[in-house]
Order: structure tokens, then C-alpha cells, then sequence
């Protein structure tokens, strides 16, 4: 069975039972939780979250990139939010290559790239790298102080293990 298959055939398992569709939208907790999407991490287990409790926003090393900053944006002016999280963790696999090294990946590959309306895969690559290193702290929208009142840290752009 192909891997789509298998999502396919899961997620109808899973909504044949699910009984939470009537959740509000607005999350129970007001936090938005920005982290890394590796395969290891399930933020919903290890800050203790059930269905409806938080936004979790999921990207590469958990940078607060322009689509992050928009998720985080609407989840709270529109949705309620009133704290945001950035949780990294060590053994990144952000950590195991550099931008240099992903660009001659990418430019070596074969593989046909979407149609973006951009000429080469350094191209695409340096528009997305070029706001990898925005942290949520420097984002004209964040607070100056965290929930306690202490001042806001900034997120390590360069990819600090926490």
C-alpha cells in the first residue's frame, strides 16, 4: 500500500470515532506553540495538550519565518491567543547541514522543479533561506515582555540548541 494510501486509510479510522468536531476554534489554552516539525517531536504529548488546546505551528528548526509570523499573527488577533511558545530541542537535523550544503543539494538534484515562475533551485532556495534566521522577538507584533513581566528573549536565528 502506498504511503498516501495508508494516511488515507488512517485518517478514516480516526474520523469514523472523532466526537471533537464541535470544538471552538479559538484554542481552550490561548497559546500558539511554535516548534520544529521533526518526526520525533509531538508537542501535544510533551506539553501535556489535548484536541482544541493550542495552535501548533510546525516548521524546519521552528523558525519564525514570514508564514509563522502570519500563523502566530492570526491565531492572535483573530483567534485569541494571548502567549506564544518557541520550543527547539537539541539533535536538530537543522543542525547537520549548512545553507551552503542544502543549495548543491538542490542545485545537483535532477528532480524537476514545481512551476514557481523562478529559474533555479539556488533561486528558490535563497528566497526561502533569506527570512530563516527572523525571530519572533525582532517581528514589529511582539510583546517586550514576556507573561512573568521579565523582558522577551530572542530565539537564537542561528540555530541554538535549547
Amino acid at each position: 500500500m502506498a504511503k498516501f494510501d495508508e494516511v488515507v486509510a488512517a485518517n478514516k479510522q480516526f474520523a469514523s470515532s472523532f466526537a471533537k468536531g464541535g470544538l471552538p476554534m479559538p484554542p481552550a489554552r490561548a497559546v500558539a506553540i511554535l516548534t520544529c516539525m521533526d518526526a520525533r517531536l509531538h508537542p501535544e504529548q510533551f506539553c501535556g495538550l489535548d484536541f482544541g488546546d493550542a495552535h501548533v505551528i510546525r516548521n524546519a528548526g521552528g523558525r519564525a519565518s514570514d508564514d509563522a509570523v502570519r500563523s502566530l499573527v492570526i491565531s492572535q488577533r483573530l483567534l485569541g491567543t494571548d502567549e506564544i511558545i518557541v520550543i527547539h530541542h537539541t539533535d536538530c537535523g537543522m543542525l547537520t547541514f549548512s545553507n551552503e550544503q542544502l543549495v548543491a543539494k538542490i542545485t545537483k538534484t535532477s528532480d524537476p522543479m514545481p512551476a514557481t515562475g523562478t529559474s533555479s533551485p539556488s533561486q528558490i532556495w535563497s528566497k526561502a533561506s533569506s527570512t530563516m534566521s527572523t525571530s519572533c522577538a525582532a517581528h514589529p507584533s511582539s510583546p517586550t515582555t514576556s507573561p512573568s513581566g521579565e523582558p522577551s528573549t530572542t530565539s537564537n536565528p542561528e540555530g541554538s540548541r535549547r
